[in-house]
Order: structure tokens, then sequence, then C-alpha cells
């Protein structure tokens, strides 16, 4: 049975979770943990902390093993755009947008 958490509001636009996402994708969750560990990205502690919560969700409310669990899938979506202006010459306000997203990870047992 698939078991999913999901991290909401990440302060990372979803185009920059991409490489990331694509590294650990299908792999067991201590080795993802392992490589999010040493990545130099900081919001890979983020996306790390959203594993360990799947992970966890398995374990008290499936009763799953957790050294059976791999990463079924992950995937980053839009989140909340905040709308800032940022000035610019001759008096004129320019638009920025500070992107969101939402990470979903969803984790199940091992095939033998």
């Amino acid at each position: 049975m698939e078991v999913k958490a999901i991290g909401k509001n990440i302060s990372v636009a979803q185009k920059k979770l991409q490489p990331i996402i694509e590294t650990v994708k299908g792999k067991p969750v201590a080795e993802a943990l392992k490589i999010l560990q040493f990545l130099p990205m900081p919001v890979a502690q983020e996306i790390a902390k959203v594993v360990k919560s799947a992970a966890a969700n398995a374990e008290n409310n499936m009763k799953m093993n957790p050294d059976t669990l791999r990463i079924v899938s992950i995937t980053a979506t839009e989140g909340l755009r905040l709308k800032r202006m940022d000035p610019m010459s001759r008096g004129r306000a320019g638009k920025k947008l500070k992107r969101h997203s939402h990470v979903v990870v969803v984790v199940d047992e091992r095939e033998a």
C-alpha cells in the first residue's frame, strides 16, 4: 500500500527542484536520504524532511518495515506566488514573482 507525505509552500520554484527530484526518484528511502544529505543545494534538506515524513507515516500508520521502503514517485507542483514590486528607472515599478512549490513523496515497500 502506498503512503504519501506532502511538503507545502517550499520557497523555491519547482523548476529548481526538478534536478534534485530526478536524483532520488525510484531509490530506497535510506539511500535517498544519504544522497540528499550530501547535495550542495540547501533546498535538498527540505526535500529530505518530506521523505523522512513519508517514511515515518509508512512505519507508524501502516506498520511497514522502514528498511524495505522505496520512493515510488516524487513530484513538485506549483504553489503560492508572492507578488512584490521592485523599483526601476524613471520612477517605475517592476513586478517580481517569488515562487513556491509543493512536494509530494509517495513511498511503498519494495518488491522481492
